[in-house]
């Protein structure tokens, strides 16, 4: 009660009739005095203090070459043969690792280039310059690398089984196929890299029971003794073949000529014996160098018969 008076006195000493404040008939100018949070903290520094962490965040150094290591993607160079297919798998990696700035792609993507392709980047760099578009990075990129001609086509389908793992070869005929058309359906793949392989091979395989890929590269794996025996059974086979289609019987005996010259095992005829061939062409020689100098001797005494 004791307050309140002293708040009604208080009031009809320093208030005019309106409320305003005043002293000895002078009106006080009102000060603002700052609101301040259950935590003691003003309202205005609690938001300096909000707005100087978020500009930390921001302005953090942004790590490229940690965040290229979660890219999962091959870098390119000049083997790679379909440039889009290749963007279009860069820029699913964007969207994965969460990269949506351009500056941020721009600086990104030089870590994924090998071979001229750096240069291009260097190219760029001065003509457009890092705080560019990545469109036109990527429009660009995709138009010089283009390859409008037939050469990977026709690289990837002929690709055939010549020596070695047949499985290596397999995997690298699915790569080399999925690299010009990655749309391509489960069994013409499967065919395409059947047919590259040795016919002896590809004939022992099931093409009914192959529904995907795997079951290709399976079959192949159980069949990779077959192309690591001796040279034998290859002379054999071959020997073979001639029999049903010329009717000549099959050379089993090694080349004794070749043996002589202790030039390992071959199955051929001594006729058709390179070492043969060699020999005879050096006795021929020496027989030629014999009669001329037979024929040297006798002008010679003919001019003096003394000797």
């Amino acid at each position: 009660m004791a307050d309140e008076l002293l708040n009604l006195k208080m009031k009809a000493i320093y208030c005019d009739e309106d409320g305003n404040r005043q002293f000895m008939d002078y009106l006080l100018e009102e000060k603002e005095t700052p609101h301040t949070s259950t935590t003691g903290i003003s309202e205005e520094s609690l938001t300096k203090i909000i707005e100087s962490f978020a500009d930390k965040k921001k302005s953090r150094s942004f790590n490229v070459g940690k965040m290229a290591e979660n890219f999962v993607i091959e870098k390119f160079n000049s083997k790679i043969t379909n440039v889009s297919q290749w963007m279009t798998i860069f820029e699913t990696e964007y969207a994965r690792v969460g990269i949506e700035e351009d500056v941020k792609k721009i600086e990104i993507f030089r870590l994924f280039l090998e071979d001229s392709s750096k240069d291009w980047y260097s190219s760029m760099l001065i003509k457009h310059t890092i705080n560019s578009e990545w469109d036109i990075w990527k429009q660009d990129f995709c138009e010089t690398y283009a390859d409008k001609g037939w050469s990977p086509i026709r690289y990837a389908m002929l690709f055939k089984y010549r020596q070695g793992s047949l499985l290596d070869y397999a995997l690298k005929k699915e790569k080399l196929l999925l690299e010009i058309n990655k749309s391509i359906d489960k069994q013409t793949l499967i065919d395409l890299i059947a047919t590259g392989l040795p016919n002896f091979i590809a004939d022992r395989i099931d093409r009914n029971s192959l529904k995907e890929s795997q079951d290709l590269f399976n079959s192949i794996r159980s069949l990779e003794h077959m192309v690591n025996k001796k040279t034998f059974d290859k002379q054999i086979a071959a020997s073979e073949s001639k029999i049903k289609e010329k009717g000549v019987r099959p050379i089993v005996t090694p080349c004794k000529i070749c043996e002589k010259e202790n030039k390992a095992t071959r199955y051929h005829p001594e006729s058709q014996c390179w070492f043969k061939i060699k020999n005879n062409d050096r006795l021929r020689k020496d027989q030629i160098r014999s009669v001329n100098n037979s024929e040297l001797e006798t002008e010679l005494n003919e001019i003096n018969p003394k000797n």
